[in-house]
Order: structure tokens, then sequence, then C-alpha cells
């Protein structure tokens, strides 16, 4: 089955901005126009591929869709740069799943690097992110998964280091004793959610302990860092986040000389690779600024 450019690109852009008027913005026609395409398009699927409301949202058929969409655009773009053709005003969209910490500290630097790619992302785990490749949800993800989704390849980018801190005053209140199976289970921990098992990894590759202590679910990187500072919990810190409050004596490691890293990898569409490789390119190189290096 073929389909239509122009209704391919109503629907990526009514799920990108939101909204119909918005998306007749970004191309220049009518919010009507904008409507009678997406119609089109849903009579030719035979389903509903939006769910109306504000914002719109992608039914599983849409979202397929519009990332077959953005794809196609992609692949164009590679064809004109390998054939020194001149390219379209609009810039391209790629859509990656990566995890909250990648982005906090080292991701951004390889988007600055692609300035013609906006970039759509999606926060999940990186234990998980693979997860949307596999759902054929994203064209590329940030994953702790040294396996490849199936269809696509996997390249290694070092470890992201973590290191469990704490105030000085939460480290008296609850570790006077020391860190100890009865101190952890008491003295609560920050955890970003239901999939975040990183203090639990710490405690039992560092302590060789079982433990789930109390915890408060806080979904955000710099956040994380504020709550340790203001003696909310201890957690699991990107180093290169903590590494001037640990020199300020804001924070503390719970138990020093001893971190967790967490090996990452660039998981692209086979597909979609050579279409992704000014991408890619960035974010190796970003990673090997601010990633440890294997055995390092």
């Amino acid at each position: 089955m073929q389909f239509d450019p122009q209704q391919l690109a109503a629907l990526a852009a009514v799920l990108r901005r939101g909204s119909f008027d918005a998306a007749a913005a970004d191309l220049s026609v009518t919010a009507s126009a904008v409507s009678q395409r997406i119609k089109a398009l849903e009579d030719r699927v035979g389903s509903a591929l939006i769910r109306r409301g504000a914002p719109c949202t992608a039914t599983p058929a849409g979202q397929r869709l519009a990332k077959h969409a953005e794809d196609v655009a992609l692949l164009e773009a590679q064809v004109s740069r390998d054939l020194a053709l001149k390219r379209g005003s609009g810039a391209m969209t790629l859509r990656v799943a990566v995890n909250a910490d990648s982005l906090a500290t080292w991701f951004v630097a390889a988007m600055a690097a692609v300035p013609d790619v906006l970039f759509d992302l999606v926060i999940d785990d990186q234990d998980h992110s693979s997860d949307w490749l596999k759902r054929g949800a994203v064209s590329a993800a940030i994953s702790a998964q040294e396996k490849p989704a199936p269809g696509c390849d996997a390249i290694p980018l070092g470890s992201l280091r973590y290191v469990a801190t704490a105030s000085p005053a939460f480290m008296r209140r609850w570790f006077a004793d020391g860190l100890t199976a009865e101190t952890l289970s008491r003295a609560p921990c920050l955890t970003f959610n239901a999939k975040d098992m990183l203090q639990r990894r710490w405690i039992a590759e560092t302590l060789g302990l079982k433990l789930s202590p109390p915890t408060h679910f806080l979904p955000s990187t710099h956040a994380f860092v504020e709550a340790a500072r203001r003696g909310v919990g201890w957690g699991m810190n990107p180093e290169a986040l903590v590494r001037e409050p640990i020199r300020d004596s804001l924070l503390v490691p719970l138990q020093r000389g001893t971190h967790l890293d967490v090996a990452l990898t660039w998981q692209v569409s086979r597909v979609m690779a050579q279409a992704l490789k000014p991408v890619t390119d960035s974010v190796r190189m970003a990673a090997r600024k601010e990633l440890v290096a294997p055995g390092a």
C-alpha cells in the first residue's frame, strides 16, 4: 500500500504539535485542509489514527504511520546529501528514546551537533528504552541492553557513572552507626520511578544485601540531586551532577570509593542506520567526552 506524502505529513505534524491548527501553521495550509488529509488517510487505512483532544494523541496505528512518515523524510534527506541535491527548507524529525540521566548530562551535546534534525524525545529508563524500538515507535534509543533489538545495531558508548550520595545531615541522622542492613532498611532513598533499580542494585553490588528501603518517587534527574542535598533521601546520582556538591561538602558519598557504572549503547534501526549516520557520529562523540570508557 502506498500512502499520500501530504497525508502522512499532516498526520506527523498534528501528532508532533498536538493540534490541527498548529499543524496547519507548520504546513502552511488551513486547518480544514489538515483535517481533510487526516480523514482521507484514516479512510484508506480503515481505522482511527488520532485521538482528538488537547493535545491530540496517536492511536497505535497512527503512531506507527507517523514514525513511517518521519523515517521516509530522513531517508529522503540522506539521498539528497548523497546526490548533492538541494534540500527542502524544513528540518527532519527524529524520534529517540533516551533515559533522563543521559539527557541531563551528555545527550544534549549530541543534539546540538546536528542542528538540521528536530528531536522528538521519549523519556524512559535505560533498561526499557529498547522496548520502544521493538514496537517500532522510535528510530533509535539510548539503552543499557548490550543485545541489539530486532532489526537494530547496538553501538557501545561507555558507562554513565553513578555515586550513592546524601547530605551530611542525612548521614548523621540515619547512618551514624554505619551502613548496615538495619540502617539501610530504615533510611528513605530516592527512586525515579517503578522501573528504577539503581538504588537496590548499588546495595546488592556494594554491600551484598537484598533490600527494599522506604522510598520517595521523584521522576526528575535534577530534583534527585536537590532532594539529596536537602536531606530528603539518599540516591544514585550521576557523578557529573554531584562532583561539585561533593567538593563543596553539600553532598557526601554513602561509602567513599564506590560507584555504579551503567554501560550504555546507541541502538539504531538498521534500515535507518545510514540516514542517521550524522546523528550516530554526534552521539558517539558526545559519549566519548562524558561517559566512562570500558575498564576505566
